[in-house]
């Protein structure tokens, strides 16, 4: 079942689900981009099984039809593992003529796309990129062309390994890690249930199509985006100054975003203008995505390269990625050789990549490239920093609860008690614990005490019920986290005259609303109590939290089909759904599966703080 052969049988019509013949390494980068990829022949990967398939996915990829029931029938298993099971053939097979079966071979080739990455000493994108994944091709539907890339496919020489150490590796090499070219399971089920969550509430992300998996938990994981180009695609030629290959991507890039239909031919006349559009995008984009990951207290590892991130703000690469309970300001990741970038230290990693596109438009144009300090001053980093603030205040009156329509009037007319009270909020969520700098299991962390869900979600209630401001020590305990300790906690006279200004100013914005739409004050803060019980949930996902779920769910993995995993991301993503416009659609789940999302929502619980 598993074996691919040059025959008929490839060809688009004789195939039970011919949609995933069209996937067959061919991409529009390879001939657009030539100087973008190092492409390599694959070989069929045995001994694999499907262990996860996203239907709701490949039925908007249009891989299986929309009445396709949640069923991994023989036939869609093989086109999976026909398509997918797949490992290169690197430069350490060709130059040790590695015997390999002829019928095994793919009669097509498969890319590794070249893109600049800070942990290479190279520094300018030369020698980095795709180091254990390759693009599998395109599939369009409605309207829509989707990327498909997997991950654990082999090693490339575009790894770090590979050029720290200057040697090609042999794919599965058990002395080194990343640079073996291979993915374990468990990676795949960590970015299968983040990606679920925070696709559901609003954040842009890949996701995953499938995980197949192989002896000893490694694995093959497919992702799937309507655009998997990263800022970092564009940096390294931006580095190298080739203005060729950088207008290949540029043009690429702006294609697709047409052809998707995200933006159209009217929005630029000429080159000139559509060049300059793309830095605009991109600082609305960045402003906007750098607004919401300091608000949701997401960790992105936002940097310099633009390596972690794609070009529309979409989250990749889930090793890295965290939600934190807390706004834990000072948390840094330890990749061994340095530290990562902080929530804070985002903002201004983004905001130089808007430089960066600021400075590509110029040199696309004018043919010469300028230093990147001429355009610290750019009109479009001066729209980047408007926005971004523009964005941090509609955050919060959303988080508070406030509709869309109430959301514009306040922003519209009120703006000046929207900025104070957020003052206030920063005030408190940024508050830190007196025991200072610590180790963390994964780098190094300075603990907030104060968690701003439980305030926003109780405030409006209380206040309800009350009709009466909370003392300073009601609106303390409400407030306080586990990691404060007594001395974090002292009601020092700022501290209450900052729970003051606190109540007051939220019941300012109230104050306006009700004024505005001549709506009873009660009746405002009744829908607030409801609208912010479901934006602040007590039991939010974190990122320590997705860890030991997936670590519970691999122990359950030899009685978990593919298609009850489907079913349970379905539903830790549903229970996760911070949308309070959104009906909760309810379904039967099985009983089985009632224990299981049981132990789930307990480890969220207990993790809710953390990071």
């Amino acid at each position: 079942m598993n074996q691919v052969k040059k025959s008929p049988i490839d060809e688009v019509g004789k195939r039970s689900y011919s949609t995933f013949a069209k996937i067959n390494g061919e991409h529009p980068f390879k001939t657009q981009v030539p100087g973008g990829r190092v492409e390599y022949q694959a070989r069929h990967k045995k001994g694999g099984k499907v262990a996860f398939f996203n239907f709701d996915l490949a039925r908007e990829m249009g891989l299986i039809p929309k009445t396709h029931p949640n069923h991994l029938n023989p036939e869609l298993e093989q086109e999976i593992l026909r398509t997918f099971s797949l490992v290169i053939i690197n430069e350490f097979d060709v130059i040790n003529k590695v015997k390999i079966p002829e019928e095994d071979i793919y009669p097509y080739t498969f890319m590794a796309t070249r893109y600049l990455q800070l942990q290479h000493p190279d520094k300018t994108g030369k020698t980095s990129g795709d180091g254990r994944s390759i693009w599998n091709g395109t599939v369009r539907n409605n309207g829509i062309t989707w990327d498909i890339s997997s991950c654990g496919t082999g090693a490339t020489k575009l790894s770090p390994a590979s050029n720290i150490n200057k040697k090609f590796y042999q794919t599965g090499d058990p002395s080194i890690s990343y640079g073996c070219g291979l993915s374990e399971v468990g990676e795949g089920l960590e970015t299968l249930f983040f990606s679920e969550v925070l696709g559901k509430n609003g954040f842009k992300t890949e996701r995953v199509l499938a995980i197949i998996e192989f002896e000893k938990g490694l694995g093959i994981n497919v992702r799937a985006n309507p655009n998997l180009m990263r800022p970092s695609h564009f940096f390294g030629h931006l580095k190298q100054g080739n203005v060729t290959s950088l207008k290949q991507v540029a043009d690429y890039y702006i294609q697709r975003q047409i052809d998707n239909k995200v933006w159209t031919q009217t929005n630029f006349k000429n080159d000139k203008e559509k060049y300059h559009y793309l830095a605009r995008q991109v600082a609305k984009t960045f402003a906007e995505v750098s607004a919401k990951f300091e608000d949701e207290y997401i960790f992105c590892w936002l940097d310099w390269d633009g390596d972690n991130i794609l070009m529309d703000g979409g989250i990749i690469d889930y090793g890295s990625i965290r939600q934190f309970g807390l706004f834990h300001a000072e948390y840094r990741y330890d990749d061994v050789q340095r530290y990562s970038t902080t929530i804070l230290e985002q903002r201004q990693k983004a905001r130089y990549i808007v430089q960066c596109f600021v400075q590509i438009a110029d040199f696309l144009t004018t043919g010469k490239k300028k230093s990147i300090s001429q355009f610290r001053g750019h009109e479009t980093l001066k729209f980047f920093d408007k926005f971004f603030i523009e964005c941090k205040d509609r955050n919060l009156t959303q988080k508070m609860g406030f509709k869309k329509n109430q959301q514009d009037l306040l922003l519209k007319n009120h703006r000046p008690l929207v900025t104070k009270f957020r003052k206030t909020y920063t005030y408190f969520e940024r508050a830190q614990s007196k025991r200072g700098i610590h180790k963390v299991a994964d780098g190094i962390n300075r603990d907030a005490i104060f968690c701003m869900r439980d305030i926003m979600r109780e405030f409006p209630q209380i206040y309800l019920s009350r009709q009466a401001a909370l003392s300073p020590q009601d609106f303390t305990e409400i407030i306080k986290s586990s990691y404060a300790k007594k001395q974090d906690l002292k009601l020092t006279d700022i501290r209450k005259k900052q729970i003051n200004r606190f109540q007051t100013s939220y019941m300012a914005l109230v104050y306006a609303i009700e004024k505005e739409t001549v709506t009873p004050r009660t009746q405002v803060l009744l829908e607030l109590t409801m609208r912010s019980s479901v934006i602040n949930k007590y039991d939010r996902v974190t990122g320590d939290s997705i860890t030991y779920i997936v670590q519970k769910v691999q122990k359950l993995r030899p009685r978990l089909g593919a298609e009850e995993l489907y079913q349970l991301a379905c539903e830790f993503s549903t229970y996760q759904n911070l949308n309070p416009d959104q009906k909760k659609v309810s379904s039967e789940i099985p009983p089985r599966h009632k224990n299981i999302m049981q132990g789930f929502y307990s480890i969220v619980r207990d993790c809710r703080e953390g990071l």
